[in-house]
């Protein structure tokens, strides 16, 4: 990524030293004619990453750890957004079943994954819209197409101001930003404070200028974005209903995580230990600079912007991705989840033991996007390795054995308290169901959950849990599936031979189940086509082990 630099901000930094040679060999030609006026449009809102990262990149640790904030965010989901194959090929999904709301649609889609572009739209009285800024990798170079690109950008986060934030009016994207000073600046928003030479310094070079703001550091900030109620559109366009898409936030403050004040932030953005710059550029050592890294759980789409980048208009280096990866991986194996097995009970023929699932996060997990779900993969190995017992065994196709909703998407696997079939899985997922009760993984005909199940976050009380957020199926009434675990009992036959045998428990996770990718297959359009090929192509490595326990008996 080539810094695209102002005259102020080559001015300025070469004021610092910086060789004039070096910056005006990474700037661009400025814009010319209607492009010009576009730009100085476009300009009056935001910036691109470009002109924040030449300050805030080279950012080390003492022990030599690489925390650049430029670096570390455009190899995140938050900076390839708008690249995101699976959320483009859903937005057709969606225009394509709704055709008379295809504006609508775009526009409401626009607000988090293209937000730049969708705010300068509704600010000259306009809508966003998603497929004129598509493809990412055949962009015409206007300086609104590199806004559209940049996604969930520096300068989208930092403006978002404090006013409305956790009430319903700031959700679905719909975040307020400050007006312009009268001078003309915009205020960046941050968690530290700035004396007047710093302050004058970024604003010559940038057009804005920096403010101590702590609701930066509040899950408020975040669930912004990250609090989604959707319409359910009839076949005419008209509205016949509403989901609760998304409700990280919601979750997460009917958990102990929320008495115990640890934030979004604390987990998808943690702090650098000891003071640190938090610019390359006369910046000061500071405690408490967050990493840029948004550790969230879609490892499997960062491998995919990887393997695709060509196609995609990936930016980010490869081996970013793949250390952002690698860190999402970290994540979801440490911090996730745990699972344990009791102990085991022979009678006859008859094995049982119980499975413990403790969820570690401050929400459900899996939590965001409702095609996620993690399960239970359960294994009994007899005394030479066979299996003679296996519950919810992935195939290279990214498909459950046993699952109903895989094998028929009319159908789904119920919420389980007690196991004693092969076919039967414990799933913890959301099953969307349309007007009439059927599954459909179309959101915006999505009007009910037919089941959620998810696992819930310690101190999370079902029966006090606000609708938006309620156990919805037969969870509701296992006595053990409780705020912060759960307990599956399996009693099954086994051949009586007296020898010792093993069990594994596997707990699993598939951040876009086989389902909900394969739905997509049947749209006749670029997009949806494009990334059921791309799943096919990845999907024997869609899913993770999050946790893993063993337990192994010996008959006397």
């Amino acid at each position: 990524m080539r810094p695209r630099l102002s005259l102020a901000h080559v001015t300025v930094l070469a004021a610092l030293g910086w060789p004039i040679a070096v910056l005006m060999a990474g700037s661009a030609e400025p814009p010319q004619g209607q492009e010009r006026a576009t730009y100085h449009a476009a300009g009056t809102l935001f910036a691109h990453s470009e002109n924040c990262v030449a300050c805030h990149n080279n950012l080390s640790t003492a022990a030599g750890e690489d925390v650049s904030i430029g670096t570390s965010w455009r190899a995140t989901m938050m900076a390839n957004s708008a690249r995101d194959p699976y959320w483009q090929a859903s937005v057709r999904r969606e225009t394509i079943d709704h055709a008379s709301r295809s504006a609508d649609i775009q526009d409401e889609c626009a607000a988090c994954h293209m937000p730049m572009t969708r705010k300068i739209a509704h600010a000259s009285g306009g809508r966003g819209d998603v497929f004129s800024h598509l493809p990412i990798a055949g962009d015409d170079g206007t300086e609104l197409g590199r806004l559209a690109a940049d996604g969930v950008s520096c300068t989208v986060c930092h403006q978002i101001a404090g006013e409305k934030l956790g009430t319903r009016e700031s959700f679905n994207g719909n975040f307020t930003m400050r007006p312009a000073r009268p001078d003309g600046v915009r205020e960046i928003f941050g968690r530290f404070t700035a004396d007047p030479g710093r302050r004058t310094i970024m604003r010559s070079a940038t057009g804005f200028e920096q403010a101590e703001a702590p609701h930066v550091k509040q899950s408020e900030l975040c669930a912004s974005c990250h609090t989604l109620i959707t319409n359910a559109l009839g076949p005419d366009g008209r509205v016949i209903g509403s989901l609760p898409e998304q409700m990280n936030f919601q979750e997460w403050q009917h958990s102990a995580f929320y008495q115990e004040q640890k934030t979004c932030q604390s987990c998808h953005m943690p702090r650098v230990d000891g003071p640190i710059r938090v610019s390359s550029v006369l910046g000061e050592p500071r405690d408490g600079l967050s990493r840029h890294v948004f550790v969230g759980g879609n490892a499997f789409m960062l491998r995919m912007l990887n393997r695709f980048r060509a196609e995609l208009g990936v930016e980010a280096l490869p081996a970013e991705l793949e250390a952002t990866a690698r860190a999402t991986e970290r994540q979801m194996q440490q911090d996730t989840a745990t699972v344990a097995i009791g102990a085991i009970a022979v009678s006859g023929a008859q094995v049982g033991f119980d499975v413990d699932v403790r969820n570690l996060t401050g929400h459900k997990f899996p939590t965001g996007y409702p095609a996620r779900r993690t399960w239970l993969h359960v294994t009994i190995r007899d005394g030479q390795g066979r299996a003679v017992f296996e519950s919810g065994a992935v195939t290279d196709a990214g498909l459950i054995r046993g699952n109903d909703h895989d094998a028929d998407a009319a159908r789904f696997e119920p919420h389980y308290d007690r196991i004693t079939r092969a076919d039967e899985v414990q799933i913890y997922e959301p099953i969307l169901g349309d007007v009439n009760g059927r599954p459909t993984t179309g959101l915006l005909t999505a009007t009910q959950y037919l089941k959620d199940n998810r696992l819930l976050p310690r101190g999370f009380e079902k029966t006090t849990a606000d609708p938006l957020i309620a156990v919805h199926g037969h969870a509701r009434a296992d006595a053990t599936f409780t705020g912060g675990a759960d307990r599956v009992r399996y009693e099954v036959e086994l051949p009586a031979t007296g020898a010792a045998f093993e069990v594994e428990v596997e707990l699993r996770y598939q951040p876009i189940s086989y389902r909900w990718a394969q739905n997509l297959a049947a749209y006749d359009a670029p997009e949806p086509k494009r990334f059921a090929g791309y799943f096919n192509a990845m999907s024997a490595s869609s899913s993770l082990v999050v946790a893993r326990a063993t337990a192994r008996l010996t008959p006397r």
